[in-house]
This record gives structure tokens, C-alpha cells and sequence, in this order.
């Protein structure tokens, strides 16, 4: 894949007036001398269950795919076709953190820890981080700035989101498997009514967030009738 963006030529992005996000933030780094510009995204903070995930993408400016916007508010049709769009034209890294770092840290830290995975994994080496919310993660020491609604504001930050969003989906579709009864497969690991019947008819598995207080209290309260 063409992954070399050093191209600094925005074809319409000067001009056009777009309704989602844009090309703004990106073009002013590479103004400020940054040849390669990853927008970086984590989903999977709010779940019960599973790892949380992290994107980085770097888009080649000639070739951004049309309609990119924050995961949430695409169809999940459009979703899947713009994952493939962007595979194909964007240098993209995944990153996770496990739910025993959850546990171990908290969910703002294990958030950071995958993003800083994701930009490691980029085959692509970037020199400028677009990173979604107010805090940059702890050891990050590549050039950055903080987006608060980066999804909805800078198209390299909207492409990570997909691809986050969309592993996340299909691995928490895969724990559904090993584990029936919870609804992963369709509420990703959210603390929806099913997932919650789940857990008061088949317990806690390996994959539930053990500091999250409603699996804390599950356990607690098996502790306490044990005892």
C-alpha cells in the first residue's frame, strides 16, 4: 500500500465547506513542517467487558475516502465500507489494552496504554499525533496535540474511530462465541439488560472487568454469601 505521504496538495480541501470533519488540522502540521500525521482513537472505555481499543491512522492526503465521520454516527453498512476504503489507501495500526491492565490500572490509563500501542504498530513512523479528547497519554514523546471531539472534527480522527470501533465489534463477536449468554455479539460488552440477565444467570467470566462496579459487586456479593 502507498504508505510514503508526502504529498502536501489537498484536492478540494481548501475550498469545500463539509458538514462532518475535515482536513484542517492536518494540513496546518503539515504546514508546520510534519511529513506524516496519525489521527488516533480508543473505543471500548464504557463495556463491562472485554479489552479496550485503540486506532492509529495516517491518511494519504491524496486519497482520503469520502464520508468519514465519528463511528457512532454512520450506519454500520457505511462503517464496513469504509473500513475497506481506508485499509486500502491509509497507513492504520490497531492497539488494545487487556482487561487484567484494566483492572491493574483504570480505564483512562489502559486507554492511553493501547493508544501509544496503536501509533507503535503504524508501519508508517508518524512525527505529528492528532489524538481524540484533552490528554495526551503518559510517555508519548512524538510531536502532539489533543482534539476534543476529534472524531467529529478531524478526518484522521474519524478513520481511527472506524477501525476501533469496528475490531472491537468483531472481537467481542468472537468472545460471544466462547461465551453465549451475555449478548456481546450484539451489545459489544455494554451493560445492557441482556448482558446483565447473563451475568446473574452464568456468573462472571475472564473477560468481565473485575474493578467496573457492577461486576465488583457481583463478586463481592458471592464472596460475602460464601462466607
Amino acid at each position: 500500500m502507498p504508505h510514503d505521504f508526502t504529498c502536501t496538495c489537498y484536492p478540494s480541501l481548501l475550498t469545500s465547506r463539509m458538514s462532518g470533519p475535515d482536513f484542517k488540522f492536518e494540513m496546518r502540521a503539515h504546514q508546520n513542517g510534519f511529513a506524516h500525521v496519525a489521527g488516533v482513537d480508543e473505543v471500548g472505555r464504557g463495556p463491562l467487558a472485554g479489552p479496550v481499543v485503540a486506532a492509529a491512522v495516517i491518511l494519504d492526503p491524496g486519497d482520503i475516502p469520502a464520508g468519514l465521520n465519528d463511528s457512532k454516527k454512520l450506519s454500520a453498512k457505511r462503517r464496513e465500507a469504509l473500513l475497506d476504503q481506508i485499509t486500502k489507501s491509509a497507513a492504520v495500526s490497531i492497539g488494545q489494552a487487556s482487561v487484567a491492565e484494566i483492572d491493574e490500572h483504570n480505564i483512562l490509563r489502559a486507554s492511553h496504554i493501547a493508544m501509544v500501542r496503536a501509533i507503535e504498530g503504524l508501519g508508517q513512523s508518524p512525527d505529528h499525533i492528532l489524538i481524540d479528547g484533552n490528554m495526551v497519554p503518559r510517555g508519548l514523546t512524538i510531536s502532539s496535540e489533543t482534539i476534543v471531539k476529534g472524531d467529529s472534527r478531524s478526518q484522521s480522527i474519524a478513520a481511527a474511530s472506524i477501525i476501533a470501533k469496528l475490531w472491537r465489534d468483531r472481537h467481542m463477536v468472537d468472545l460471544a462465541q466462547q461465551f453465549p449468554g451475555y449478548g456481546w455479539e450484539k451489545n459489544a460488552g455494554y451493560g445492557t439488560a441482556q448482558h446483565l440477565q447473563g451475568l446473574e444467570a452464568l456468573g462472571v467470566t475472564p473477560h468481565h472487568r473485575r474493578s467496573f462496579k457492577p461486576i465488583h459487586n457481583i463478586l463481592y456479593q458471592d464472596k460475602n454469601v460464601s462466607d
